[in-house]
């Protein structure tokens, strides 16, 4: 069966991440699959602008996919509809988000624990639709329970035209490693493409992932988080290993288009400095990760499930786009939404390393307090 994505690599349905100008930017370094993120069914039909707004498909996204949270197929289909008239090329079940908001209410992951209900949706999308239905799946709702190969075999019956598989469980979120293990073995069971979710963060973990799998594609969430030029690493197969001065002038790019995005008045600075200093609690844990130093690393331990302290160094630039602390990072936004150019908005960030505390005194991140 021919896949529903034209591209191996798929930008993940990303909460508060996957907003347009951050898709954008994806699409600038080489991605073809972006999505949406997760949208509730009901506030879609019932007209509610945040929601709708989600459905907004940028110009230069060559393939989009709206992502939807439903618990009645009457309900997904009439969501599915007002994506598909607002140029979605496809629509995504979500089974897997973890959040109590959607679980509560029978949606997301929830349908791990209702397979029956997850194949009526389904089947009533696929009948009701022209264009193609995925599914994103976890690998169950318990650790007790991993039932990702009979939720797949319902999906597949159900006539959908792909499956994505995060090997997690909603009881694990994201604190274990993703299991490719169980992804390899839905690939073999199935008869459609099946793409595989977790864990990548180089290129070279992308190529053993899919050797491993079989797997007909990739979705790229916190790795595309963290570097968004990953999509033109893994089609390149070589590592970018941005400057500090070149990130800058990927990030100030991001900053122009959320002012695009968001306007130049007061309200639309401040919505542009709230996303933009939210974006660096991923950008900040960019390093260098050359294979041949990481490689045999990253097969013992994915290195997004490593603790990887930034390298050591003494410029003041590096030090700055290095820290994890969220008041440095708005500051960042500002400055990059303020300077002129690249040259501007290198010497501003580089003079806030003069009030930074010593490494030993920032914050650390949540998952690293775990």
């Amino acid at each position: 069966m021919p896949s529903p994505w034209p591209d191996p690599l798929i930008l993940a349905p990303l909460t508060k991440g996957g907003n347009l100008p951050f898709r954008r930017l994806c699409v600038d370094f080489g991605a073809v699959v972006t999505m949406s993120e997760m949208a509730f069914a009901g506030p879609l039909v019932r007209g509610i602008r945040k929601e709708l707004a989600l459905l907004r498909k940028g110009p230069t996204e060559p393939c989009f996919g709206v992502q939807l949270a439903a618990s009645k197929p009457e309900m997904a289909i009439q969501a599915a509809r007002a994506a598909l008239e607002r140029g979605a090329a496809f629509v995504d079940l979500n089974a897997g988000c973890p959040i109590p908001e959607a679980v509560h209410k029978g949606m997301g992951a929830c349908l791990l624990d209702r397979p029956r209900n997850l194949e009526r949706i389904l089947r009533e999308m696929t009948r009701a639709l022209e264009a193609p239905v995925t599914v994103k799946l976890r690998s169950g709702f318990k650790d007790s329970r991993i039932n990702v190969l009979e939720t797949s075999r319902l999906a597949e019956e159900a006539g959908v035209a792909g499956i994505v598989v995060h090997g997690r469980t909603r009881e694990q979120r994201y604190t274990r490693a993703a299991d490719w293990d169980l992804v390899a073995e839905v690939v073999k069971a199935r008869g459609i493409p099946v793409a595989g979710n977790g864990d990548i963060l180089t290129w070279y973990e992308a190529r053993d992932r899919l050797a491993h799998s079989g797997a007909a594609g990739l979705m790229l969430g916190r790795g595309a988080l963290i570097k968004p030029w990953l999509f033109q690493e893994i089609h390149e197969g070589r590592e970018l290993a941005l400057s500090a001065s070149q990130r800058v002038a990927v990030y100030r790019r991001l900053a122009g288009y959320f002012r695009e995005h968001f306007g130049e008045d007061e309200h639309g600075r401040q919505r542009s400095v709230d996303f933009l200093g939210w974006h660096f609690a991923f950008f900040h844990r960019y390093r260098p990760l050359p294979a041949e130093e990481w490689l045999e690393r990253s097969r013992e331990h994915p290195l997004l499930q490593t603790r990887l302290d930034p390298v050591p160094t003494e410029d003041p630039l590096e030090m700055v786009l290095a820290c994890p602390a969220a008041s440095i990072h708005r500051q960042i936004a500002e400055i990059l939404l303020e300077s002129g150019d690249d040259g501007e908005a290198e010497e501003r960030l580089a003079a806030l390393a003069c009030g930074l505390p010593p490494p030993e005194e920032r914050p650390r991140r949540a998952e690293d307090q775990a």
